[in-house]
């Protein structure tokens, strides 16, 4: 991979490509870490892509439409434990690296609220704790419901384990709120640690690789007498649904929390700007290895709680918080290999094979090798001496190769031409506005390549997709390699078959009567499904989860959604500008949307696939709302509040924001200076308001 230009020095169009190149990039990282369990990048690599992506955005604005990543949160909930739907979502924050970044987003927060720059304003700094997230949820002051941050939307329900937990109190002291959602991490100390992994050695039992995962695998345990004798705690810092606020600041409401008994970070600090808080980081990081439990980065929040509802969110993370992140780690090891993958939409990825090494308390054997082009710009061969870095629990990555150390006449890597699962020519595909390649190279294959195809329906039964029990990776690489499902819609007619073949699927190893009616019985009961997880589940190009959620939102059902993109095959079609103009959606999504749905073979596929399952469309918000289901363009300048803060608002209450005014378009919000888009609306005949009347028709 190329050092990259800086951004000042780009134009538009290389602006517009390397925005949608990283854009497509970092979906498919949030699709192999969030989705499969098997992330191919670093916490580090994965954040210096965020940072690029952001700073091209920051330099020309107009690509904030277009060719946003996913934004997951988390991973979704385990099958064995029952689902807890979160009635306030648990979102994830955002990272910064360096004082430089601590200084931007204290000015961030105060661009969007409209604050001078020597107007007061308050952070709260604490630790952030390298453990599990959990909420709380007390009715009366009893503790009633205990749940993992699961996907961010919907968790775990682990109380009979929490309840085990000594420091996390069964009844809260004083007078808490009638419904209170205390939200915190779940961890285990260094020495708790070490004790536990001196037992299970003892009895033979799997050590675990660090601090959090003990956290994590005790919490998740199906009998709560093993979390019992598991020596865990629990820090509170936030909150989830609260029916009567006890504090309108961050440092008032962990105040509250121990005043009820619960566990709260002594470290935690109130700053006034940017100098303080990065004051606080400085001293946790010299304190760090004596604290006794893991941390990886300090958390700033907003501490005035009416300044973080002015904020609001972004779909990845909160605009009030941002996470300080501690630098990696590092480690030298020999590389033993490099190893070709080959994923569900052909991309060939390289994992460096290494001599077993421990970084950060971790023993790792594979790293990140991320393309061809970062193995050429590396000079990377077998068997060289390497630096691993690891930021986070993920896969770690090479930093650099140790040339004096290099063995006598290592040849060159050379990356394949040629598929290693099927033999397919694999190519670079050219963007043809610039005329370069793509960084990764990609399997022709197609249909024909058995790692696509089981990968794509791995994908397809995934937990965030049609999410079916008991059709895991195993299971699903055998029935494939028997011939039995091939396709989507071969997983529906699976028992039908089954039933009329003498060679039964209970019959099979790893197979019995129980396991496999339990099988049809998870595949019967998704039949019906949510329209997002559906979408999301086809594989399109750059729709991750965000994006499905956003097309599900603006078409409603599956059948509006298919006609316009059908219709959208053309570049300068109606039907093309109506999904480029779905806020966050943009031009290299929106052709993603319209090739899917040219390809014969894919409608094909949709048609048999329909035939099984039906499409149901996704939980409404904000029903009560006057704008909820309405599509809203802003125009001129606002007095009343900023631009971000007003389309934030909008879409809070269910509208759906849009960039640019269309038939579609419901409202137009024009401030002094409304311009061509006054215009427009004017000739389409759509409704506008001057700011002062949208505030008064949302009721603010």
């Amino acid at each position: 991979m190329r050092t990259p230009a800086s951004i000042e020095s780009l134009s538009a169009d290389d602006a517009r490509a390397e925005h949608a190149r990283l854009g497509a990039e970092i979906a498919a990282h949030d699709i192999a870490y969030h989705q499969n369990d098997a992330p191919t990048v670093s916490d580090a690599e994965y954040d210096a892509l965020r940072r690029r992506f952001d700073a091209l955005e920051k330099a020309f604005p107009d690509l904030a439409r277009a060719a946003s990543p996913a934004r997951q949160v988390g991973a979704a909930p385990a099958q064995k434990f029952a689902k807890v739907r979160h009635v306030v979502p648990m979102l994830s924050l955002g990272n910064v690296f360096d004082e430089a970044e601590v200084e931007d987003f204290v000015e961030r927060v105060r661009r969007f609220l409209g604050m001078p720059a020597d107007a007061p304003l308050a952070f709260t700094a604490e630790p952030k704790i390298d453990g599990l997230s959990c909420s709380l949820r007390y009715e009366h002051g009893e503790l009633v419901q205990a749940a993992t941050r699961g996907d961010g939307f919907e968790g775990e329900d682990v109380t009979a384990n929490v309840r085990t937990v000594g420091e996390i109190p069964h009844k809260l002291r004083g007078h808490a709120p009638a419904v209170l959602e205390v939200r915190g991490e779940i961890y285990m100390t260094h020495a708790d640690f070490a004790a536990l992994n001196e037992r299970q050695a003892r009895e033979g039992d799997k050590l675990f690789a660090n601090p959090r995962n003990a956290a994590a695998g005790s919490l998740r345990q199906l009998d709560s007498a093993i979390t019992a004798g598991r020596p865990l705690h629990f820090f509170a810092y936030a909150w989830g649904e609260v029916s009567n606020m006890p504090a309108d600041t961050q440092h008032g409401m962990v105040e509250a929390f121990a005043k009820y008994g619960l566990p709260t970070n002594p470290r935690m600090k109130l700053c006034h700007g940017a100098r303080d808080m990065i004051a606080v980081f400085n001293a946790l990081g010299d304190d760090r290895a004596r604290l006794g439990y893991d941390i990886d980065g300090v958390v700033y929040k907003v501490d005035d709680l009416a300044l973080q509802a002015r904020l609001g969110f972004v779909s990845r993370a909160p605009r009030w918080a941002v996470a300080h992140k501690f630098p990696a780690e590092q480690a030298t090891t020999v590389l033993r290999d490099i190893e070709i993958q080959v994923g569900r939409t052909g991309a060939l990825t390289p994992v460096a094979k290494l001599e077993p090494v421990t970084v950060g308390g971790v023993v790792v054997s594979n790293a990140t090798l991320h393309n061809e082009d970062e193995i050429a710009r590396k000079d990377i061969r077998v068997g060289d001496t390497v630096v691993v870095q690891r930021a986070g629990d993920v896969i770690p990555q090479i930093v650099r190769v140790i040339e004096e150390r290099r063995p006598a006449h290592a040849p060159k890597y050379a990356f394949p031409h040629v598929c290693p699962a099927c033999g397919s020519a694999a190519i670079r595909e050219i963007d043809e506005k610039t005329g370069e390649a793509d960084v990764v190279r990609r399997c022709t294959g197609g249909l024909v390549c058995p790692a696509q195809a089981v990968e794509r329906l791995k994908h397809f039964c995934s937990r965030n997709a049609l999410d079916i029990e008991g059709l895991g990776d195993k299971q699903i690489e055998f029935f494939y390699e028997k011939g039995l499902v091939k396709t989507p819609a071969d997983i529906f007619t699976l028992e039908a078959r089954d039933k009329a073949s003498l060679t039964k699927i209970e019959n099979y190893d790893g197979f019995g009567k129980v396991s496999t009616r339990n099988l049809f019985a998870a595949i019967e009961a998704r039949r019906s499904v949510e329209l997002n997880r559906f979408i999301f589940a086809l594989g399109i190009r750059r729709i991750g989860e965000t994006n499905a959620r956003r097309l599900a939102r603006h078409f409603g059902d599956f059948a509006a959604l298919r006609a316009t993109a059908r219709a959208a095959a053309a570049p300068d079609s109606e039907a093309r500008a109506e999904i480029n103009n779905i806020g966050g959606v943009g031009d290299v999504v929106a052709e993603a949307v319209a090739d899917f749905f040219a390809e014969p073979h894919n409608e094909e596929v949709l048609d048999r696939l329909l035939e099984q399952v039906t499409p149901t469309p996704m939980e409404a918000i904000a029903t009560d709302s006057p704008v909820a289901g309405k599509t809203v363009v802003f125009t001129g300048a606002l007095e009343r509040m900023t631009r971000e803060e007003a389309k934030a608002r909008a879409e809070r209450l269910g509208a759906k924001v849009a960039g640019s005014v269309s038939k579609k378009t419901d409202i137009l919000v024009a401030g002094p200076g409304a311009g061509s888009k006054l215009a427009k609306a004017a000739e389409a005949g759509v409704r506008v308001m001057t700011e002062e009347e949208w505030l008064a028709l949302i009721g603010a």
